[in-house]
């Protein structure tokens, strides 16, 4: 009987052995553009169908490496994994697409951390990286990334800005969160932005490496055949 009545339960998708409504939405979004990389994310918590809170910071810095993470997700399993994190940045001196891959790795296969409902953006002046426990680490070609309930429509907004020459990486993360706001119903407009400067480029706006001339011209080959 008692089996019976901690039989898990499927939740939006989740198994939890409980009948409460699962907390979730968010919207998580980092833009590089211009020597600047930005993350934004929104301050609003959901429970079932109502808002618990309106105000909650979903932004954190590691200052010791400065790099930023953002979170959608359960907050207690964002921040163990956030803590994780900080620690395999320990083990590997900062090396954020080092630390990110063994973190994957042991979000994947650890029968504890596997169980962990949240997704992580992270932000370093060089790399943008989207951590999931499905041991995937992903960076974006464009320098836009999002994650959340309201993550593809920040994201869409925010690409549809890059062209504007105008605005900053900060001042598209910010409209692009005030687009998801005003559709999303799990994401609010109490916008938290940190910034980064001195930011490298996305992969697509580097510069293109010359490549090393491999064939001779044909004088060059006679020249060589009469050698």
């Amino acid at each position: 009987m008692l089996r019976s009545m901690l039989r898990p339960i499927a939740l939006n998708g989740v198994r939890s052995f409980s009948s409460m409504p699962l907390m979730h939405g968010t919207t998580i979004l980092a833009v590089r553009k211009g020597g600047q990389v930005a993350i934004a994310g929104d301050g609003q918590v959901t429970l079932g169908n109502h808002i618990v809170k309106p105000n909650a910071r979903k932004i954190r810095h590691i200052e010791k490496y400065n790099i930023v993470t953002g979170f959608a997700g359960s907050t207690a399993d964002a921040m163990t994994l956030y803590e994780r994190l900080e620690g395999k940045l320990d083990d590997h001196n900062g090396q954020l697409l080092r630390a990110s891959v063994e973190l994957a790795k042991l979000w994947r296969t650890d029968k504890y951390l596997r169980q962990l409902n949240a997704t992580l953006l992270v932000i370093s002046r060089e790399l943008t990286l989207e951590l999931t426990g499905a041991g995937d680490v992903l960076e974006p070609t464009d320098g836009v990334m999002a994650v959340g309930s309201g993550g593809p429509l920040a994201l869409a907004a925010a690409r549809a800005l890059l062209d504007n020459e105008s605005m900053s990486a900060e001042q598209i993360a910010r409209k692009a969160m005030s687009v998801a706001a005003s559709i999303d119903i799990y994401t609010n407009g109490n916008c938290i932005v940190q910034v980064l400067d001195d930011a490298e480029p996305a992969n697509d706006m580097k510069p293109e490496q010359p490549e090393a001339e491999t064939k001779t011209t044909q004088k060059e080959t006679k020249q060589k055949a009469k050698k």
